[in-house]
């Protein structure tokens, strides 16, 4: 646990590996709706935040060396 208001290298590999899940998921939405011509409309959101978790549920799958 990091110190108040200071943060640990392993804090702060934690949240790029955080921003990484986040933008993979506004990617993959932006991908999907580029090749297919969908439109999510009001609905973006939720898709970005679902490809999201779909990466960091795919993430978990893969076996770690650590």
């Amino acid at each position: 646990m990091s110190e108040s208001m200071k943060i640990s290298k392993a804090d702060l590999l934690k949240v790029g590996k955080g921003a990484l899940i986040a933008g993979s998921g506004a990617i993959l939405t932006y991908l999907t709706s580029a090749i297919t011509t969908l439109d999510f409309g009001a609905y973006t959101p939720m898709v970005v935040a679902g490809f999201g978790i779909l990466v960091n549920f795919l993430r978990k799958l893969i076996p770690t060396t650590e």
